[in-house]
């Protein structure tokens, strides 16, 4: 299966890039390679990869505004970004998922754990909500679609994140129950991808902004919900 996935590789440090390289090539994926976010766009339209790693810091154009301008391509809208970084502060992490990371791996690199979430990553082709019954949602003036992951409001076409997508269509499924972020994290991220309940907030935060504010409620201490709210 992996011989088949491709993998762009992006960072302007050239020994970055042969470690990562060699790694994913020894577990059978194929392997591009892009030294800034600019680079990046022109090889990711060429090559059309699975999955994306990208560094934050990088000369011409950053990682964050590469993933940001490719997360608004169309054919990039499933495609699977891993920010690669030695940032620790805290809103370079907020900024990565605010423009549609699926995760976010500090540097120095461990080959072994890469892989192993790279591998984890990837397993998932489809979207795999816990819970979830059907492959279409209909509530008010929503209709969220699994099969062609896409949202309306109305006549509206609004375009989400994956993670974005996942998230609502994780709460919409059983409107008025509520989830904890730990179970939010659990079925959404799952096991492979370290995360902090800081990220859930940004991920609802965004949500909001895109579908409106009163489709979702927060649970103080508990989690949220999906429930329709009328002014």
């Amino acid at each position: 299966m992996s011989s088949k996935q491709k993998i762009l590789v992006v960072d302007d440090e050239s020994d970055i890039l042969d470690l990562i390289s060699y790694n994913l090539r020894r577990e059978g994926y194929q392997v591009y390679t892009a030294t800034n976010g600019r680079l990046a766009i022109e090889k990711a339209k060429e090559v059309k990869p699975d999955l994306i790693i990208l560094d934050v810091m990088m000369p011409v154009m950053d990682g964050i505004e590469a993933c940001r301008l490719m997360r608004n391509m169309v054919e990039f809208k499933n495609t699977f970004m891993i920010f690669l970084t030695a940032r620790s502060e805290e809103y370079s992490e907020i900024a990565g998922f605010h423009v549609g990371a699926d995760d976010y791996i500090a540097k120095p690199i461990k080959p072994r754990a890469l892989m192993s979430r790279i591998n984890a990553i990837l397993r998932r082709n489809t979207v795999d909500v816990a819970d979830a019954a059907t492959d279409k949602v209909a509530i008010a003036d929503l209709i969220i679609d699994r099969d062609e992951f896409v949202v309306y409001r109305g006549s509206e076409k609004i375009v989400l994140a994956r993670k974005e997508f996942e998230l609502l269509y994780l709460l919409a499924s059983k409107p008025n129950k509520v989830y904890t972020r730990e179970q939010i994290l659990k079925s959404i991220w799952e096991d492979s991808v370290v995360v902090t309940n800081r990220t859930i907030d940004v991920h609802i935060r965004k949500l909001r902004e895109k579908i409106g504010d009163n489709y979702v409620s927060t649970v103080k201490g508990v989690g949220y919900k999906f429930e329709l709210q009328y002014a």
